[in-house]
């Protein structure tokens, strides 16, 4: 139900690049993540709060993936369930 869907999953130059649709109770539509290993990269989300979303992919950036995981599994956006943060730490929970 709120889980995110996985699009894409590639690697180039040591660097996996993937790509998720996220569910339909969030703004984002979708998620692109960068991992160096199990460190992010790089975070870029379409749709959402642009400032949020952008402010959220600049603090995870040169962060462990599982420290990102811990920090924003489960938080809930207005009773929705789940939110943007969320929808990251599902995906990055698939990645790792």
């Amino acid at each position: 139900m709120y889980d995110v869907t996985l699009i894409s999953d590639t690697v180039e130059d040591g660097i996996r690049k993937a790509s998720f649709r996220t569910c339909d109770y969030v703004c984002s539509s979708r998620i692109d993540i960068e991992l160096d290993g199990d460190t992010i990269r790089r975070i870029r989300f379409t749709d959402g709060c642009s400032g949020n979303t952008q402010g959220l992919a600049a603090a995870c950036a040169g962060m462990k993936a599982a420290d990102v995981i811990w920090r924003l599994e489960g938080i809930d956006c207005n009773g929705r369930g789940t939110s943007c943060p969320d929808q990251l730490a599902r995906a990055l929970k698939k990645l790792v």
